[in-house]
Order: structure tokens, then C-alpha cells, then sequence
């Protein structure tokens, strides 16, 4: 047996004995694929990624035949070059975030990690060339505080089995890939300051709390896709992008699993 499927038996002797159930709809997870996701067979098929096209501001849907949304077109400019965003944040997507972040199913976050990965065919063909994954900072001490960090744990997901060799500190050093590993290699690079919860905030406070309060403390990969689980007015992922431009970024996308 090897490490991945004696991990899944895991989860799968896990969830009979402290049963979480599935993340969306609550019912009794019944074999070893269901408990690796944290969803029954029913919710995972009809949670699909549509290949519709995204605006490249905001990442939401697209409904006309330009490359912006209204709204984006009659706002004021992002800081990245793409934005890609998934799913809608309300119905059966909102619980499944909730019962990941906040409630029981720490084991969603491998189902939300496939979609991630799935994302990426959402991006024009040929755009991205040589790609690296940068999480979006947590607020100091929220690690410390709840014990972990949803875009942390994803970003330890999505990590290489492989380590690079001791000394090693740049972005190009994690892009080897393996059979069956993600597409991208993960580079956390960013640090974020003191400062006040955006999801407390409305959209003009949102857009000055966090200017400055980021800060990138590696050097910066050419071409960064920043993550993060929900996008509402892209702030967060303006701040993020302006950090690693400063830090020598020619290139920044972002993607993100929900759109508010």
C-alpha cells in the first residue's frame, strides 16, 4: 500500500468512526472516494466547472462579447493581467466553503483542490508560460489563532512531493513536476501586515485597508497566479499583485474558486 492510498484509507476509517458526512448536503459518505473528498457522489456531479468565458478583470462569467464586463469596463483598472474565478458564492457552492473553512470537512479541500487545477483550462491557451502558484497571505496570527489558514492548507496540497535540495530559495528551483503532481510548482512569497478584516469592510475601505500591508519576502516569480478562495471586489488580489510587481513580477493572474 502505498503512502496516497494508505492516506485515503485513512480518511475513509476517519469518517466511520467521527463522521462529518458530506460537506453539502450532510449525507453519510459511503466508500473511500467520497471521504477522500468530503462530498457524497451526487453533490461531486453536480458541482462542474462551465467553460464559459471569464472577464478578465473580475473573473466572473462573461455575458457580452468583450473581454470586460460592464462593470469592470466603467471601473477603475486591476492589477493583474487575468483574473479567473469558478463558481458562484451562494446555494450548495457557499455551504461546501463553509463546511471546508469553518465546519467539519477539512477533507473538501481535496475536492477544491481538483477544481483549482481545473481552473487553469479556463485561461487562454498559451497565455501563461511558465506559471508559479502564489497563495494570498492570511492575516497575522490567524494560523495561530484557528490552528490553520484554508489557502495555507490548499497551498500544502497543491505542494510537490519532491523537496528541493537544501539552500535552494527561488521560484525556478520548485518547477520539476512528477506523474500525477500539479501542473504548477507553489511559491509562497507573500506576507501580509496588521491590518482590518476586509470581509468586515465595504467596497471603498476595502480598496485603501490593505494598500501597502503586503509584502513580498522572497523574490518573485516572473509570471505569478495568485489563489485565493473567494473574490469580491479584488482588492485582496491588487495588493497581492502590486507586492510582487514591486518585487520584480513581470506577469500576475489570479484565480480563485468563488466569485461574490
Amino acid at each position: 500500500m502505498n503512502g496516497s492510498t494508505l492516506l485515503r484509507f485513512l480518511f475513509y476509517i476517519r469518517e466511520y468512526f467521527f463522521p462529518a458526512g458530506c460537506a453539502v448536503c450532510g449525507g453519510t459518505l459511503l466508500d473511500a472516494r467520497e471521504t477522500w473528498y468530503g462530498l457524497c457522489a451526487d453533490c461531486m456531479a453536480a458541482i462542474t466547472l462551465e467553460g464559459t468565458r471569464r472577464c478578465s478583470g473580475c473573473g466572473r462569467p462573461l455575458i457580452s462579447e468583450g473581454d470586460r464586463c460592464l462593470s469592470c469596463r466603467n471601473g477603475e483598472e486591476h492589477g493583474l493581467d487575468r483574473v479567473i474565478a469558478l463558481f458562484p458564492y451562494a446555494g450548495s457552492y457557499r455551504r461546501l466553503l463553509a463546511a471546508y473553512k469553518f465546519g467539519p470537512s477539512r477533507a473538501a479541500g481535496h475536492f477544491l483542490r481538483e477544481k483549482l487545477i481545473e481552473g487553469f483550462s479556463l485561461f487562454p491557451p498559451g497565455e501563461m508560460e511558465s506559471p508559479v502558484l502564489v497563495p494570498v497571505p492570511p492575516r497575522p496570527g490567524k494560523i495561530k489563532k484557528f490552528g490553520w489558514d484554508q489557502i495555507a492548507y490548499l497551498a500544502k496540497l497543491l505542494r510537490p512531493a519532491r523537496r528541493r535540495p537544501e539552500g535552494q530559495d527561488s521560484a525556478e528551483d520548485v518547477t520539476g513536476r512528477s506523474p500525477g503532481e500539479p501542473p504548477f510548482p507553489v511559491y509562497p512569497c507573500l506576507k501580509r501586515l496588521p491590518s482590518r478584516s476586509q470581509k468586515e469592510l465595504g467596497g471603498a475601505d476595502r480598496k485603501t485597508n490593505l494598500r501597502g500591508r503586503i509584502l513580498c519576502t522572497r523574490t518573485a516569480p516572473a509570471e505569478a497566479v495568485l489563489f485565493d478562495d473567494v473574490i469580491t471586489t479584488g482588492s485582496t488580489l491588487n495588493a497581492c499583485a502590486a507586492a510582487l510587481r514591486k518585487a520584480g513580477a513581470e506577469r500576475v493572474y489570479g484565480i480563485c474558486l468563488f466569485y461574490d
